[in-house]
């Protein structure tokens, strides 16, 4: 059965040893939540499994290879060739590749080379190349760019998830921002009706004016339309908070309505360390995916470079009936078979085309990374500079929304004497309004700003 995040937040918050309303959800929980259970966060797991399986891939190369061959001829009742042989190759990190074989041949018309003893003859030996891929060939390279791609999986999984943590963390703030601002222009509507219906029974009362009753309707139809836009925006940003809440079974979660945010007003426990940042940003996950590639192309340059030098292959091996008997071979003594494979092209044009076109390749990518290297630092000044600069309008302006208010009850106390009008009340209360709304929008942006600069670092849920 689903379960709706009302009965997650009972569950969490039954077991935490701290008191809170059973109707909020926290921050905290919400991000712990959004990490555990959201689609992304699953498919950023899944690349680790693609990067495991990509090594494995690559050691399928080096798996030992059995083998077997059946060839035989008869023809007017007479058996040309009977051949047969099995054997097992086994290639090596170090590039030797160990082999053994057994033969079998017969025939009144074999090959006198394939000749062996009635019983068959057993061979093992090796094969190393002594030049062109004795530092490394085919099989090695791509075990090696395996290995790197399965480090990589590892950074591109935190590169998702800080994705992830910036995404929710801005829907979020976003809609406690919306909620916030909903809550404020009901009061706001509430005091529009309050007043109107005391203009209302004061003008009924001969003691005010039929236009103050103008006036006081016109102030409540303003606030109820702002307070509709003010609804139908909270409606769009729970709807975008929707998008990061799944439970573990995989289905979507639908916000309950009596779910309410974090209060914007909430105490920061936000503290940056921006040196640290200034240093973290130089190990960037997008600086490491890049460092990654780099290492892959380092790789492929020195498998090119393998190709100017002469492929000069050995191959050797002892002979012999039984098994018993290859202790006591003595080498190139008797019963062996070798042979030597030597060659090479006379300009070299391909490889050292292909080589100097891994070097640009990696000079290219060299270039990007140093740029990249920049536009990430630049992005966390931009961020930590926007994070001050908030934290300093926050100050100034919660002074300014004090003074507001402070204006607005002396305005009410004149108001009250006879001594101002609904219009200069009006004029007071809007100021306030939107003043106390400009400062929810800029400790919504201060949250979002934290986030903001810890993701420009390189830094996520962890």
């Amino acid at each position: 059965m689903k379960k709706t995040l009302l009965a997650f937040l009972i569950t969490t918050i039954s077991m935490s040893l701290q008191a809170q309303v059973a109707d909020t959800l926290t921050y905290e929980t919400y991000m712990e939540w959004v990490q555990a259970y959201h689609p992304l966060a699953a498919q950023a797991n899944i690349m680790l499994t693609m990067g495991d399986m990509e090594v494995r891939a690559a050691r399928g190369n080096f798996d030992p290879l059995l083998y077997g061959n059946l060839d035989k001829k008869s023809y007017d009742e007479k058996i040309y060739y009977d051949k047969r042989e099995a054997g097992i190759s086994i290639p090596t990190w170090a590039g030797i590749e160990l082999n053994g074989t057994f033969e079998q041949n017969s025939g009144q018309y074999l090959n006198p080379e394939r000749s062996v003893p009635t019983g068959g003859l057993l061979s093992a030996g090796a094969s190393v190349n002594l030049g062109q891929g004795l530092i490394l060939d085919d099989r090695r390279a791509g075990l090696r760019k395996a290995q790197i791609y399965q480090q990589s999986t590892e950074t591109d999984r935190i590169r998702m998830l800080n994705e992830l943590y910036l995404q929710a963390t801005g829907a979020y703030w976003n809609w406690a921002l919306a909620f916030e601002n909903r809550t404020l222009l009901e009061e706001g509507v509430e005091l529009a009706e309050t007043r109107f219906r005391a203009v209302k029974s004061s003008y009924e009362q001969g003691d005010f004016p039929a236009i103050d009753t103008v006036e006081a309707a016109t102030i409540l139809l303003n606030r109820e339309y702002s307070l509709q836009n003010a609804e139908n925006e909270l409606f769009i940003r729970t709807q975008e908070l929707n998008n990061f809440l799944w439970d573990e079974e995989g289905y979507p979660i639908v916000l309950d309505l009596q779910i309410v945010p974090e209060d914007l007003f909430s105490s920061e426990t936000f503290i940056l360390n921006e040196e640290e940042l200034r240093t973290l940003v130089g190990d960037h996950p997008e600086l490491r995916l890049v460092d990654f590639e780099l290492a892959s192309l380092e790789v492929e340059r020195r498998l090119k470079a393998q190709q100017i030098i002469p492929v000069v292959k050995l191959k050797y091996n002892f002979l012999s009936e039984e098994f018993s008997q290859f202790d006591q071979a003595g080498f190139y003594e008797n019963n062996y078979k070798w042979g030597l494979s030597v060659y090479t092209p006379l300009m070299w044009r391909k490889a050292r085309g292909e080589t100097r076109l891994a070097e640009a390749k990696i000079n290219f990518k060299e270039n990007s990374r140093d740029l990249k290297g920049l536009e990430l630092r630049t992005k966390l000044e931009n961020e930590l500079n926007s994070w001050n600069t908030l934290n300093a309008q926050i100050v100034t302006y919660t002074r300014n929304v004090a003074a507001l208010e402070m204006l607005l009850q002396g305005e009410l106390r004149r108001f009250e004497i006879g001594e101002s009008s609904l219009f200069l009340v009006n004029s007071r209360e809007v100021s306030v309004f939107s003043s106390r709304l400009t400062l929810n929008e800029l400790l919504s942006k201060r949250k979002i700003a934290f986030a903001k600069s810890r993701y420009a670092a390189g830094l996520g849920f962890e």
